[in-house]
C-alpha cells in the first residue's frame, strides 16, 4: 500500500513563498507520475501541476504557471512543490497524489480519475 505525506504548509503574507513536500513510502516511486492538487472548501479539487516519472516532463495549471515548480527526487522518494509570488487566491487544501505509469511519456495526467493514491492534505493560507 502506498503512502503519502504531505508537509510544509502554512501561513504566508501575499507575495512569499512556500516549499511543500510529499513523501512515498509502500511502493516503488521511480514508477510514479507525481501530481499536486488543491481544494477550497466547498469547491471541486482542482489539478495544479504534475511531474511524470522520469522529472523530465512537468505540466502545470495556467493559474499557477511561472510561479510554482514541481520537481522530484527519486533517491528520497519526496516530491517537492515550490510555490512562489504567492497569492490570497492560492489559499487552499494542497494534496499530493500518485499513480503508477510507463516510462513511455503519453501526456500529462491532470484528472482526479487518474490517481490511485492520496495524501491527506496540507493548508496553504496566503493573507493579503
Amino acid at each position: 500500500q502506498v503512502q503519502l505525506v504531505e508537509s510544509g504548509g502554512g501561513l504566508v503574507q501575499a507575495g512569499g513563498s512556500l516549499r511543500l513536500s510529499c513523501a512515498a513510502s509502500g511502493g516503488t516511486f521511480s514508477t510514479y507520475a507525481m501530481g499536486w492538487f488543491r481544494q477550497v472548501s466547498g469547491k471541486e479539487r482542482e489539478f495544479v501541476a504534475t511531474i511524470h516519472r522520469s522529472a523530465g516532463r512537468t505540466y502545470y495549471a495556467d493559474s499557477v504557471k511561472g510561479r510554482f515548480t514541481i520537481s522530484r527526487d527519486n533517491a528520497k522518494n519526496t516530491v517537492y512543490f515550490q510555490m512562489n509570488n504567492l497569492k490570497p487566491e492560492d489559499t487552499a487544501v494542497y494534496y499530493c497524489a500518485a499513480v503508477v505509469t510507463s516510462n513511455y511519456y503519453t501526456g500529462p495526467k491532470t484528472l482526479r480519475d487518474e490517481y490511485n493514491y492520496w495524501g491527506q492534505g496540507t493548508q496553504v493560507t496566503v493573507s493579503s
